[in-house]
């Protein structure tokens, strides 16, 4: 395509007449499109350039990008991609949307929206809070779940690929010395061998899947229905099809490096409360070290190619390795269990805790709550029936957690267990699980006097967990026989019991931040 056909039609797009407003048309770059925002709409025109991991130098190429963002965008956000338009041009040279002339160019149009919503905005003026970042996870993994699975080669062969990748391009950029990118280098391949048979297994599974692919916290934003997840790779299928935990990872490694490890700990849970799929915890990360890394080269290269007169690019860049580098150590997993009658805090000491155990995106949080509501199908804000805690119910709730925690210590992943634990077999069997996995347990209690139990039972809004009073006295009446676990006094703040419970972690010399 020659190049004026395509300035033609950029001038085309710039002016107010062509989207029939009066108001400045804003325009947006990157180095493979130019988004045009008039009115309420945006149009994305891919530039006529071919770069080894997306082609759009033909017009038909273009076409088709086209229709591939709209069909795959569809799937997480079908409100605001409204379809492809046609740039057409007449015999009298006069261009058009969707004219009667020959095509020259495409845009996909789309419903504009307040960039004050999107997520990464939110997360820098402090708005953005942890229930939206959970219900952000679940449909995540609702998406992941309806993703079309591919079989493009073993799970190891896939990340060796990305690792091949990174080391050139650490290897083409002055920042890192030819040293540091050889350490580097050498410390993600022990990784990948120690992965390579689970990676290889959840491939089999069926767990590469056709993602998102480039979601970070940019490409969420807050809709009137909600999280949506747009701007996915639509250009070049093989770099959108990953593990669905490394596409999560994107996520999860953005909201640590921004310094919201609650958040992506929240995150991590909730998908995993949504997917099952426990036995890939222990990879997390050695995935979020990988998007840290891609992160650290990509900002490298910019700064080479575009200068870095403040040095902000630079120390970006070099905050990104550091984190990979932090990712990639070594640490023994532990498990956690912290017990107690209902009312004693239980859950928000371990949610507390939880990003604060093992590497990023810290430990699985597994709550008798949610997985009682999972297992009953009962969803979150609506009361469960007392039978929902019915003796049998929960002798099943308590064999979930016994087998996910021996899931996730198997994968190298650490564990916080809450559940009320009154009984001795549980508190033996959980027990054991650590000791069959070879790693350290610490045990916690949490007391606090009955009024004060059934005073928050009361006030409490309804969450995952609604026992009620009833519940409560059902359990005071129950014998708890010796509890040899850290007894903790949960009638404080909880800023106090959590440094107590963290404190018992670092006593015990167990992995804790």
């Amino acid at each position: 395509m020659p190049a004026e056909d395509q300035s033609a039609t950029i001038a085309f797009l710039r002016s107010r007449a062509s989207h029939g407003t009066t108001s400045l048309v804003e325009v947006i770059e990157t180095h493979i499109s130019l988004i045009f925002l008039a009115g309420d709409k945006a149009y994305k025109l891919k530039r006529a350039v071919k770069l080894p991991y997306a082609d759009f130098s033909t017009l038909d190429l273009r076409r088709r990008c086209c229709e591939a963002e709209i069909a795959l965008n569809r799937r997480t956000a079908p409100e605001i991609y409204l379809g492809v338009r046609a740039i057409s041009r007449d015999a009298s040279g006069k261009l058009a949307f969707d004219g009667e002339g020959v095509p020259i160019d495409y845009v996909v149009e789309m419903h504009r929206f307040s960039q004050d919503v999107l997520f990464d905005r939110m997360a820098e003026s402090g708005v953005l809070s942890k229930p939206l970042m959970e219900e952000t996870a679940e449909r995540i993994a609702d998406f992941h779940k309806e993703a079309r699975v591919l079989h493009t080669g073993s799970g190891r062969a896939n990340l060796a690929a990305i690792l091949d990748i990174n080391h050139a391009a650490f290897s083409a950029v002055p920042l890192f010395s030819a040293a540091e990118t050889r350490h580097l280098t050498d410390l993600f391949q022990r990784a990948l061998d120690r992965h390579g048979t689970l990676l290889d297994g959840r491939e089999q599974d069926g767990t590469i899947r056709h993602c998102h692919g480039d979601l970070h916290l940019h490409n969420i934003f807050l809709g009137p229905e909600g999280a949506r997840m747009f701007d996915c790779i639509d250009f070049n299928e093989h770099l959108a099809t990953s593990d669905i935990l490394y596409d999560l990872a994107f996520l999860l490694m953005d909201l640590w490096h921004r310094n919201l490890p609650d958040f992506a700990n929240a995150v991590v849970n909730r998908y995993l409360d949504r997917t099952g799929d426990d036995a890939g915890f222990g990879l997390l990360p050695f995935f979020l070290a990988l998007r840290a890394a891609i992160r650290a080269h990509v900002g490298a290269t910019q700064l080479r190619d575009l200068g870095d007169p403040s040095g902000k690019a630079a120390k970006e860049a070099l905050a990104y390795r550091d984190l990979a580098l932090d990712l990639l150590e070594r640490k023994q997993p532990v498990l956690v269990a912290v017990g107690g009658l209902s009312g004693s805090g239980k859950s928000t000491l371990a949610e507390a805790m939880a990003p604060h155990i093992g590497l990023a995106p810290g430990a699985r949080l597994l709550e008798s709550d949610r997985l009682r509501r999972a297992m009953l199908g009962h969803t979150r804000g609506h009361p469960m029936p007392e039978e929902a805690y019915k003796p049998e119910v929960s002798a099943r709730v308590y064999a979930a957690i016994v087998e996910k925690a021996d899931m996730v210590l198997k994968s190298g992943g650490c564990v916080v267990a809450n559940a009320v634990f009154a009984n001795a077999a549980e508190r033996a069997t959980l027990q054991k699980v650590a000791q069959e996995n070879d790693v350290p347990f610490l045990g916690l209690w949490l007391e606090a006097d009955p009024a004060t139990l059934r005073a928050r039972i009361q006030e409490r809004p309804v969450r995952d967990s609604d026992a009620t009073v009833h519940v409560l006295d059902q359990q005071l009446e129950r014998a708890t026989g010796p509890i040899l676990w850290h007894r903790i006094d949960a009638g404080r703040p909880i800023l106090k019991v959590r440094q107590e419970a963290l404190d018992l972690l670092r006593t015990a010399a167990i992995s804790a931040d």
